[in-house]
């Protein structure tokens, strides 16, 4: 019965994982679908690029908190369930998949920038505040998002491993670390090549083996031009 509250619980963090939020904030403010222009990726960072920081500013609260409630939920009923940290670190890891493969949106979906560092936020505290910290030193000096997200998730499961030590967590944060640099291919590419977009750089069309998506007939274009 433990296993099956477990698998219960790993299952529906997945699902709250799925929600992709920067869809979601697009279509519900009339803004064009995130994966059609830009990096064609539905996260904060593409948002941003329609202009609307507003917009913006809601897909990244919305991204990271689908990654830190299911961990904060399961920390909770741990007690309740004799659940060990395995458990709650797969549930942190569930909800990271959920964002990368969504089941509700095609099982195309972002590269989990937001809700990694909401489930270390739950997970370990001053883990996530360390891994942030890191992040926007990186951004600050370089510009660079995907730089920055790819140098923080590099160093998340060593600061885990040298300052907290060893934990059964230390392999849900490896996986969502090899997984976010490894979603960052592309952008890794664009960086040795010197053709990688900057931070608030304007949108251009989807780039090139992004996924093309048109909007829906509920989905209304935003105006050309200034924003």
């Amino acid at each position: 019965m433990d296993l099956v509250y477990s698998l219960l619980a790993v299952g529906l963090a997945y699902l709250v994982g799925s929600l992709s939020f920067a869809v979601i904030v697009s279509r519900a403010m009339g803004l064009s679908d995130p994966r059609s222009y830009g990096s064609g990726n539905p996260g904060a960072t593409n948002v941003l690029r329609s202009g609307n920081k507003a917009a913006a500013l809601l897909t990244l609260a919305f991204d990271a908190l689908k990654g830190y409630l299911p961990v904060l939920v399961a920390l909770m009923l741990q007690p309740r369930f004799g659940w060990g940290e395995t458990t709650v670190g797969f549930v942190g890891l569930a909800a990271f998949l959920g964002h990368l493969w969504p089941v509700f949106f095609r099982f195309q979906g972002g590269k989990g920038v937001a809700t990694a560092a909401g489930v270390l936020l739950a997970l370990n505290p001053m883990l996530g505040l360390a891994t942030l910290g890191t992040w926007i030193i990186i951004a600050a000096f370089s510009r660079y998002s995907s730089l920055a997200a790819i140098v923080s998730a590099a160093f998340a499961p060593f600061y885990q491993l040298l300052i907290w030590g060893a934990s059964p967590m230390v392999l849900a944060i490896a996986v969502m670390s090899l997984l976010l640099v490894w979603r960052h291919e592309a952008n890794i590419r664009k960086l040795l090549a010197g053709t990688e977009s900057r931070l608030g750089q304007k949108a251009g069309p989807a780039a090139a083996g992004a996924p093309s998506h048109k909007p829906s007939h509920h989905t209304r274009h935003t105006r050309k031009g200034k924003s």
